[in-house]
């Protein structure tokens, strides 16, 4: 099925950023092409991404058990049973899925070690999910700074996951009676980044939102924003700028 069949941590990534690209190419500049090919009336059909960065709508192979994990079977069926931004954001989650699950394959096929594993992951995870370039979020969401060490004022433009990330962590402009002490509850005494409002460290798994205004980062649940009502909004003001703002206009 596949013409080579990557063997190291550098081959297996390579293979997903291609897989990746290709599903993206579907989901995004090829969508109205990937639309009209699930047809809900053919039988049950699967989204593939291929090494080649091309994609392609198919039914599932019919050896058992397949020489690849498979992606989710029955794409086409739910496609008229809902929005299509909403289907089209299904179908991503369920090919990052898909993605993760041909990577570690090769992984467990090729015997990777513990360190192997984690490299691999690291490498993916310093990418977009499907799913975030997709539905925007990848725009609209800026990962905290892990330390302090490089310091700088977000642009607010997409991040570039590929590249080293600079830290978009700064001290919060002076306003009104702004004596310091703000930056001094963002960090703790190793310089991690700490939530704004309940003040825990910042983690991997975590959604998180920066203020446009101040620049402290919230857990999304602190503040109640999800990523998905985060895509819509162009510049954040977290609960205590917005109140500064509406004493000033008073």
């Amino acid at each position: 099925m596949e013409n080579s069949v990557p063997r190291t941590v550098e081959e297996v990534f390579s293979d997903f950023k291609s897989r990746r690209a290709a599903l993206i190419k579907a989901l995004t500049t090829d969508v109205e092409k990937f639309y009209q090919q699930c047809d809900p009336e053919k039988e049950n059909l699967c989204l593939y991404g291929l090494p080649n960065e091309t994609w392609e709508v198919n039914l599932p192979v019919e050896e058992v058990p397949p020489e690849l994990p498979e992606p989710a079977l029955g794409i086409n069926f739910a496609r008229d049973g809902m929005q299509e931004k909403d289907w089209l954001s299904l179908v991503a989650v369920h090919s990052d899925s898909w993605l993760l699950s041909v990577a570690f394959y090769f992984g467990a096929r090729f015997g990777f070690g513990k360190s192997e594993r984690k490299r691999l992951f690291q490498m993916i995870n310093d990418l977009p999910t499907v799913f975030e370039v997709v539905t925007g979020a990848a725009k609209q969401t800026r990962d905290p700074p892990h330390n302090n060490s490089n310091k700088s004022k977000s642009s607010g433009k997409p991040r570039q996951p590929e590249s080293q990330l600079k830290a978009v962590k700064v001290s919060p402009p002076k306003m009104e009676n702004d004596s310091g002490e703000e930056e001094e509850e963002e960090e703790d005494e190793q310089g991690a980044t700490l939530c704004g409002a309940c003040g825990d460290n910042y983690a991997t798994d975590e959604f998180w939102i920066c203020c446009d205004i101040c620049e402290r980062w919230f857990h999304g649940k602190c503040v109640k924003i999800t990523p998905a009502k985060a895509e819509h909004i162009k510049q954040y003001k977290c609960p205590s700028c917005s109140s500064k703002r509406a004493k000033v206009s008073n």
